[in-house]
């Protein structure tokens, strides 16, 4: 569980003043000796801390101290402490706060938090590959209504996207109430209460298929070609449900884990692309994942990317909108728009991290000279939405050159009603879905895992070399000078600004003698696997040369640097390098 630094600052300060209250260590000190003296063998003098707990446990110490502490929900918008890289992961918002005497949220207040606990259930081979097996929301409140605030639960989990309706396997809960609340409440109120809210969910959910489907119908009138368009309103999770797509994007902070919009735009960028698996013919398979579900695989597709950046960007406080359209030979695609307050509308490519200015061509006036084709790879756009708004492009044409992203105009764009995508994903506005996980700092040793790929990489190489009859000799000291080179290509790819070039290209001069040649060859990937890796590189003729280099003085260098972003996602930047004597 994570909290806030000040929440986490507030909780210590609290727990120190109970344990000193309580005279807690005096107590501990006590029942250590006493257990040493009582409990251990004579020959068994060593007390670890299983043996401490439960002696701290029989003697009840552990409920006093949890009884007197007190753990109050709070309404309002806050980090979770959740922890996305967990199998299981709880999505409650929920913070402890110091409070003079008041007791634990009773369990009436508790029956009120319709979120669910969302449990993604991840498999990762022996190479690092994960994999996608379950998604499940479960309704915890169950626990509530039960004796002694425990409860066993047991839970048939399905599969994802075409197995949505194939069983995986069996999940067997225990859920327990810690501390026990001081009145629990009848089975019959708990299951009055969910079926209340079913009903209330249903009930807004029918209403507002019923407005999308008149909304539909408003939109075809207008023009019969729009038919054709890529207005998409609702679009199937992991499990197979329809949601609204303005339910999959809500404005997400990311602390101080991502410091601006274009490293957020990079972070995306590096998480793995990968389309949702197809069985047989027929073209791509419908599957938007849930936050949650994405960034525990940390991988997936065009749009789970984009929904995940324009999430970011609503969070750094810009107008970002999802875009649903095709690109090159008519391929489905998503990316995200921003729009800037002078009318600067900015594409944001969420699979590259590349950033283009929209500038519409007008397709009435003759252009006095030939206009320049655009750099971004779109050609139509059907629609643009977010968390609050939903707007179907009913311009005469929907190529995007020719575009005009006026959103107030309704000429141009038509619009949902705000209160009605409000009434089915406003936070707290249906059961199904929890509030958005908090991005989760990086586990990866940046440092260490640069040397671990690069002693790999070193070992194929020279075990490649040994196959065709080349001995292999390292040298240090130009392998270290392609650190900054590194540096500057990952410094470019986020901020688009090329820097420190100079300086390299001044080092590696000096370390090259007079007569030699120094060959280069840098290459990125999203994996650490360094196998992978290697194989990738020798189908480039470019690096397969610098790889079997031949001739005289031969000297090899190979340097590996890992950028780190949250959920443990990296950027990985390989550079092989030779030089060697030239011969005419």
């Amino acid at each position: 569980m994570s909290l806030p630094p000040e929440k986490a600052s507030e909780l210590k300060q609290l727990i120190h003043q109970q344990l000193s209250k309580m005279d807690v260590h005096g107590r501990i000190r006590e029942i250590l000796a006493e257990t040493i003296r009582e409990e251990l063998a004579p020959d068994q003098q060593h007390l670890s801390t299983e043996d401490l707990i439960k002696a701290l446990r029989r003697r009840g110490i552990i409920d006093d101290v949890m009884k007197e502490l007190n753990f109050v929900t709070d309404s309002v918008e806050q980090e979770l402490p959740s922890s996305p890289k967990q199998p299981i992961c709880f999505d409650r918002q929920s913070t402890l706060k110091k409070s003079d005497g008041t007791r634990m949220a009773d369990s009436t207040t508790m029956l009120s938090i319709s979120d669910p606990i969302h449990m993604v259930l991840i498999k990762t081979d022996i190479f690092g590959e994960t994999t996608l097996v379950a998604s499940y929301f479960l309704e915890w409140r169950s626990v509530l209504g039960s004796e002694n605030g425990v409860t066993s639960l047991t839970v048939e989990l399905m599969g994802v996207g075409t197995e949505s309706k194939v069983s995986v396997g069996i999940l067997n809960i225990k859920l327990e109430m810690y501390p026990p609340l001081n009145q629990t409440l009848s089975q019959e109120v708990v299951n009055t209460q969910l079926a209340l809210e079913r009903q209330k969910t249903a009930e807004k959910e029918r209403l507002f298929l019923v407005y999308a489907k008149q909304w539909w119908r408003e939109y075809l009138q207008i023009r019969p070609s729009h038919n054709s368009r890529l207005v998409k309103i609702f679009a199937q999770d992991e499990n197979g449900i329809n949601r609204p797509v303005c339910s999959y994007v809500k404005p997400l902070r990311a602390g101080r884990l991502l410091d601006t919009p274009r490293q957020a735009a990079r972070f995306v960028n590096v998480l793995g692309y990968e389309r949702a698996p197809v069985i047989g013919g027929g073209g791509k398979q419908e599957q938007w994942c849930t936050l949650l579900a994405f960034l525990c695989r940390n991988k997936g597709d065009c749009e789970d990317h984009a929904n995940l950046l324009c999430s970011l960007l609503l969070g750094y406080g810009l107008e970002a909108f999802v875009c649903v359209g095709t690109k090159a030979k008519g391929v489905p695609h998503a990316w995200v728009m921003t729009c800037g307050t002078d009318g600067t509308i900015t594409f944001w490519e969420s699979l590259t991290g590349h950033r283009y200015i929209h500038k519409p061509a007008s397709p009435d006036e003759p252009p006095v000279a030939e206009q320049p084709k655009p750099l971004y790879p779109y050609r139509t756009i059907g629609c643009v939405f977010n968390h609050q708004m939903f707007l179907g492009n009913c311009q005469p044409s929907d190529a995007v050159e020719t575009c005009v992203f006026d959103l107030n105009d309704e000429s141009k764009w038509k619009p949902m009603s705000e209160e009605a995508i409000k009434s089915v994903c406003a936070p707290g506005a249906t059961t199904s879905l929890p509030p958005f996980p908090p991005l989760c700092a990086s586990t990866i040793d940046a440092s260490v895992t640069s040397n671990e790929i690069e002693m790999q990489l070193r070992l194929l190489v020279s075990e490649h070399r040994k196959d065709l009859g080349l001995t292999t000799v390292w040298e240090d000291q130009l392998s270290y000078l392609l650190s900054p080179a590194l540096a500057s290509y990952e410094f470019e790819r986020t901020t688009s600004i090329s820097a420190g070039n100079e300086e390299f290209q001044d080092a590696i001069r000096r370390a090259v003698p007079d007569g030699h040649t120094f060959k280069g060859f840098p290459i990125h990937f999203v994996y650490r696997n360094a196998r992978r890796a290697f194989a990738t590189c020798l189908r480039s003729p470019f690096c397969e040369e610098i790889i079997c280099c031949r001739g005289d003085q031969v000297r090899l260098a190979v340097r590996v640097r890992v950028f780190t972003y949250p959920e443990s996602a990296c950027a990985v930047w390989i550079m092989f390098a030779c030089k060697y004597r030239s011969v005419l």
